[in-house]
């Protein structure tokens, strides 16, 4: 599941090559030949989008603000760390770093579960960031395996 409010849709050109230069913005122009690595990435900022914001809607409570500021961190920290492992040095640092992200990701769904459990947020607010939380683990769980069969094979 691919979540609609990508940060970057709807950015007009110019913008988004003042905030991340020329070849960033050429790459997000055109969509028809962005990679698979690009697409991911951009999933991985809209993901933390929807962490930001669903993170702005927990209780101001002692519990809420706990809770705010752990899933604040795991729920951003992939999309950065996504971005570390796309720039790794070799194929082990790549696979370490891939492995970070995982682990973020598998901290998100825990905290995740503890607001749907401890009834924080309505059910519906929730269940897409859930849900693509999850295909996120299942697609890095797989480049993780893929990566490993090729530094092994």
């Amino acid at each position: 599941m691919y979540l609609s409010n990508d940060p970057l849709s709807g950015c007009p050109d110019d913008q988004i090559s003042s905030f991340f230069g020329n070849a960033r913005a050429k790459s997000v122009a055109m969509n028809s030949t962005v990679s698979k690595t690009d697409q991911l990435e951009r999933r991985f900022i809209a993901f933390a989008a929807s962490i930001l914001n669903l993170s702005a809607n927990l209780p101001k409570s002692p519990q809420g603000r706990h809770i705010c500021s752990q899933i604040l961190r795991s729920g951003t920290a992939s999309a950065a760390n996504y971005g570390e492992a796309r720039g790794a040095e070799s194929r082990a640092d790549f696979i370490h770093k891939l492995r970070i992200v995982f682990k973020e990701l598998n901290e998100t769904t825990i905290w995740l579960e503890v607001i749907a459990r401890s009834s924080m947020l309505p059910l519906d607010a929730t269940a897409p960031v859930v849900a693509e939380n999850r295909e996120l683990c299942r697609v890095i769980a797989t480049s993780i395996k893929t990566a490993r069969a090729t530094m092994e094979g």
